[in-house]
C-alpha cells in the first residue's frame, strides 16, 4: 500500500513485539547473515565489514563490493557499490527490540543511485544457540513482499543457510558459510528463482571484519 504502513507491517511489528516479552537465554553464535534477505541482527559497533560479492546477472550486479559499519550497538549502515553495470546502493537499520534472542528491526534498503526509491522493510529474528529464525516484510514498488530465512550453525565455522523472498525476481536459497577465522568468511549459494520459468542460479560472497573502534 502506498503512502502509510501495510497492515501486513503492522500485524508483524505487534507478533514481535508479544514475543520478545519470551524468556529464553541469549543466542551466543558469531556466524551471521542468511544468502538472500536482508536480516535483523546489526553490525557490531565499530566493525567495519567489507565485502567482494559475484553472483548471476539475472539475481542482481554480477559484480558487488560491500561495505557495512555498526555506527552504534543499534544502528547500521551499509554502501553497495555495483560494478557491472555501475550502480550504488545505500541502506540503513535501526533495531527497536533485543530481548534474549528476540529482535525486531526496522530499515530501508537498496536507495539506488540510479533511481530506484528506497525499500522500507520491518524484521522479527529469533536467535537461538544453534538455530537462528528469521520473518519479514518489504516493501518493494508499493507492493509487500514476504522475507523469511532459517540458518543452521553446524560447527563452530560451519553455518547452513536458507532463505526466501516472495516476488517474481526473487528467490529461494540455499547456501553454506564458512569461516576461516573470526574475521573472514565465505559464503556461497544457489538462487531458485520465483519465475515461471525457474532457473537454478549461483553467488558466493567473501567478507573480511575490520575493527575500526571499541
Amino acid at each position: 500500500m502506498r503512502g502509510n504502513p501495510s497492515v501486513a507491517f503492522r500485524c508483524l511489528a505487534s507478533s514481535a513485539v508479544l514475543a520478545a516479552c519470551a524468556i529464553v537465554p541469549t543466542a551466543s553464535a558469531t556466524i551471521v547473515g542468511l544468502n538472500q534477505i536482508v536480516t535483523p541482527e546489526i553490525q557490531p559497533r565499530g566493525v567495519l565489514t567489507l565485502s567482494a560479492q559475484a553472483e548471476h546477472s539475472y539475481i542482481g550486479n554480477s559484480q558487488q563490493l560491500q561495505l557495512e559499519l555498526g555506527v552504534t550497538p543499534r544502528f547500521e549502515v551499509a554502501w553497495f557499490q555495483g560494478l557491472k553495470p555501475s550502480e550504488g546502493l545505500f541502506s540503513t537499520e535501526f533495531n527497536l527490540v533485543q530481548s534474549g534472542p528476540h529482535l525486531l528491526t526496522v530499515g530501508v534498503i537498496n536507495w539506488s543511485t540510479l533511481g530506484g526509491k528506497a525499500q522500507p522493510v520491518i524484521e522479527y529474528g529469533c536467535y537461538t544457540e544453534k538455530d537462528r529464525y528469521v520473518a519479514g516484510v518489504i516493501q518493494v514498488a508499493g507492493h509487500d513482499e514476504l522475507l523469511l530465512g532459517y540458518k543452521r550453525l553446524l560447527t563452530d565455522r560451519v553455518a547452513f543457510s536458507t532463505d526466501f523472498q516472495s516476488g517474481p525476481g526473487n528467490s529461494a536459497t540455499v547456501g553454506l558459510t564458512y569461516n576461516f577465522n573470526p574475521d573472514l568468511s565465505l559464503n556461497p549459494a544457489l538462487y531458485w528463482t520465483n519465475s515461471s520459468r525457474h532457473h537454478l542460479l549461483g553467488y558466493v560472497v567473501l567478507s573480511y571484519n575490520l575493527t575500526l573502534w571499541k
